[in-house]
């Protein structure tokens, strides 16, 4: 086969013609032609050619005597996604750096991507209240116009910890969150929301508060697809949170600006294949805007599941308004994650990845997903989880077991971990110690939940020592970007720059769509000419 074919019986009779000695046939003009997204491209025969050779040129002449045979757009990075998404938030490219915890999306992340167009939330969840506003402060300091946001988890066994979050969120002047791990709507979640309402001049409602809420299930999708619930509207009336007025807009909004569809993501996450759950959150959002008719109407974008240009590109074409990644960054130069971490991370395959207890759910039985190469944390927390199912408190486990887990888990005795578990929640959030004192099978998940919290940040700092217990939050699509930069400068997790991925990124899902533009007309690429790589 040759670089180019062209199928005569998909030709389209256009009327625009190029000159011959314009029309490029070699693989390496032709690539260079296709790369260059600013200009469309068009296939012509090529003069060199002997008949059934075809070639391509980046215009069309009024005096040229070849007829242009297939069409390409220019399509740049920028043009990918919704319009609505980049002017709301001020940036220039839809997508959306997503929140890692324990600031593993970190201020150096947010800014660098900020920065350049791109919007990146901070990783707040697992942080106190003082770490979280120092980090806001120094990224309102570099991006004091943004954009930015900042993570907002649900946490149904801290509600202290999401309380405070808001509190400070508000205080600061923080204007957009990503809503992550939310079962169901909060006061706190519906209490930011409803303090950024007021009204323009003109009567419409000025959202000053906007929320990206990342969802996996249509229950919870349409909780925030529909606006606030009027019994936490009342509850936060009746404590002087929100005025009248902001309560009476309210019914005029939705809760979230955007919806992240959020298939088999990092962290917390259902596991999801995003070909099955975008499709179905696009058409909730479909039947709820014909109820409500809001304007604007809310969009939802896909995360999870995204490591490649064509993973990029297909959520783009499925309707889109914006692609999330996540796990891809925390093995970036700018994440707050320890040298040893990231360079395991950009040797994780597809497969490397399982399903662990989660430290901030972990008494609900809520799983994430974490690298199972090179750690042993992933068994290590599932058995304690069921040491906390099969028993009722630490004295009932046999001493065998208990002996086994303080040596090979905790390093240390369990009387040890709690007292420093207790001095912990004293500063973190007292009320939870002082439910646990008076409840010994709440004092043991406490106890385990020293573990898992803390392997986290092992895997932060580069615990020497601990590296079999690093937990390390990643989806199977890290695996898929290892795959894709393998050979090229992007292997090498040193080289890894957050802006670069990203644009990396979207430059070859628009790449891809002129490539598959040709193939509708009838035009044949080598594979060469057909893929996207980091080094083209």
């Amino acid at each position: 086969m040759s670089n180019l074919e062209f199928n005569n019986t998909n030709a389209i009779d256009w009327a625009w013609k190029v000159n011959a000695n314009d029309v490029s046939s070699n693989n390496t003009q032709i690539k260079s032609a296709l790369l260059d997204l600013s200009k469309p491209v068009y296939v012509a025969k090529s003069s060199t050619g002997n008949g059934n050779d075809f070639g391509v040129a980046n215009a069309t002449s009024t005096s040229g005597a070849t007829d242009v045979l297939a069409f390409a757009q220019k399509l740049n990075p920028e043009d990918l996604g919704d319009d609505a998404y980049k002017k709301q938030h001020g940036v220039k490219y839809a997508y959306h750096g997503g929140a890692m915890a324990n600031g593993i999306a970190s201020v150096e992340l947010v800014v660098a991507l900020g920065k350049a167009g791109f919007l990146c939330s901070f990783g707040a969840a697992g942080l106190v209240p003082d770490a979280v506003e120092d980090a806001i402060r120094r990224i309102q300091a570099e991006l004091p116009n943004g954009p930015y946001a900042v993570n907002l988890i649900h946490a149904p066994a801290e509600e202290a910890l999401e309380r405070g979050a808001v509190e400070r969120f508000l205080k600061l002047g923080v204007k957009t969150v990503e809503a992550s791990a939310y079962l169901g709507l909060t006061e706190h979640i519906v209490w930011y929301r409803l303090a950024g309402l007021s009204k323009n001049a003109d009567g419409s409602v000025h959202i000053g508060n906007k929320v990206i809420a990342k969802v996996s299930r249509t229950e919870v999708g349409r909780r925030f697809m529909e606006p606030a619930p009027q019994k936490l509207i009342d509850k936060l009336l009746a404590q002087g949170k929100v005025t009248q007025e902001q309560a009476d807009l309210s019914k005029l909004v939705p809760m979230a600006d955007d919806i992240t569809a959020e298939a088999d993501s990092g962290g917390h996450t259902d596991n999801r294949p995003f070909l099955t759950l975008l499709p179905t959150i696009i058409a909730l959002r479909d039947e709820v805007q014909a109820q409500y008719n809001f304007s604007p109407a809310l969009r939802v974008g896909a995360g999870g599941g995204i490591g490649t240009p064509e993973a990029a590109l297909a959520a783009f074409n499925m309707g889109s308004a914006y692609i999330v990644l996540g796990s891809v960054n925390q093995a970036c130069v700018e994440a707050g994650a320890s040298a040893y971490t990231r360079e395991l991370l950009s040797k994780v395959e597809m497969a490397d990845v399982t399903m662990a207890p989660a430290a901030d759910m972990f008494e609900m039985g809520v799983k994430l997903q974490v690298v199972k190469r090179g750690s042993m944390f992933a068994m290590r927390a599932k058995k304690l989880y069921e040491l906390y199912v099969n028993y009722d408190s630490i004295e009932d486990i046999p001493a065998a077991e208990r002996l086994k887990i303080e040596k090979q888990i905790f390093r240390s005795n369990l009387d040890e971990v709690w007292a420093g578990t207790e001095s912990f929640f004293q500063e973190r959030d007292p009320d939870m110690l002082a439910r646990a004192q008076s409840s010994p099978k709440r004092k043991m998940a406490l106890i385990f939940r020293w573990y898992l919290g803390l392997s986290s940040r092992w895997s932060n700092t580069g615990e020497k020592g601990r590296e079999m217990d690093y937990q390390i939050w990643a989806g199977p699509s890290l695996g898929a970007f290892n795959s894709w930069v393998k050979g090229t400068y992007l292997e090498d997790y040193t080289r890894r720059g957050a802006v670069d991925v990203a644009l990396h990124m979207l430059k070859g899902a628009a790449y891809l769509q002129r490539v598959n533009q040709l193939k509708l007309q009838g035009v044949t690429l080598t594979t060469d000419l057909a893929s996207y790589r980091t080094d083209d």
